[in-house]
């Protein structure tokens, strides 16, 4: 798919002219080209001169009316002919229940709030783009059969255009938006694990509410270490030296400390 940069400009007969693009962002250009049908070897199931012509009426601005729906959106096309041609567009919605829980299950939900700020975070456009050409439905009143006419191109090249100003687009078109997102994922907070410990719940009796016969876990065991070695220790010298122990005296009153200490922690009390 050829993706024209937002800014490109054009010569014309009267001057330079900006040339408007589409597919300028991830969800934009994976939207485009599910309904172009392309495949991963880029073969496209709409006709080449379909999608040509479908541009050329984006860059000239054929399409009228465009609304955006949730899962549905409608416009018009002027073509060849007097009367316009009206478009819709329909997409296989996404359940926002589901939606929000597969967005806990895979760590996602803050990426909520990078769409407020205009990004396209990844783990919610895996959950939320549209994979396949049956994901998306068109339907216009031309006499077109083929399975993506012209006007029902250039009106989803518009949608994209629209996905690229506002990742928020995307969600109205697949059904949900933000706030329902989040109304739900507040409805249902994350819940932690919890692991049970057969040891200790077999001890507690129901009768026993405040655990009083049952038995305590071992303390955990703790590498012996000396305070008074392996810490600094200037604050304990300017401690000394304020309750009135001589310059002269502080490393013996330090030493008389070790020694009270190691028999405080002696493994034999």
């Amino acid at each position: 798919m050829t993706v024209r940069k937002k800014g490109t400009q054009r010569k014309g007969e009267r001057g330079t002219i900006a040339v408007r693009g589409y597919g300028l962002t991830p969800w934009s250009r994976a939207f485009v080209d599910v309904v172009e049908g392309r495949s991963s070897d880029g073969e496209s199931v709409a006709d080449s001169r379909h999608v040509t012509k479908a541009r050329r009426y984006f860059r000239d601005r054929h399409v009228r009316g465009l609304r955006i729906g949730a899962g549905q959106v409608t416009a018009s096309v002027e073509g060849t002919q007097l009367e316009p041609f009206d478009v819709i567009i329909t997409t296989r919605t996404v359940d926002t229940p589901t939606l929000a829980g597969l967005l806990r299950d895979r760590g996602g939900v803050d990426e909520l709030m990078r769409l407020t700020r205009g990004e396209q975070p990844p783990i919610l456009g895996e959950l939320l783009v549209p994979t396949e050409s049956a994901d998306v439905d068109t339907d216009c009143t031309c006499p077109d059969e083929a399975p993506r006419c012209v006007h029902a191109l250039v009106t989803s090249y518009e949608i994209a255009a629209e996905i690229d100003r506002s990742p928020l687009t995307l969600l109205t078109v697949m059904g949900t938006d933000l706030r329902d997102l989040l109304a739900e994922i507040d409805s249902r907070p994350a819940q932690s694990p919890v692991v049970e410990d057969s040891s200790s719940s077999e001890s507690l009796r129901p009768d026993d509410f405040y655990g009083t016969t049952s038995t305590l876990p071992p303390l955990p065991s703790v590498p012996r270490m000396n305070p008074l070695t392996a810490l600094d220790g200037s604050d304990l010298r300017a401690a000394l030296r304020a309750t009135g122990v001589a310059p002269a005296d502080i490393a013996e009153a330090i030493d008389e400390l070790g020694d009270l200490y190691d028999r405080l922690t002696a493994t034999d009390l």
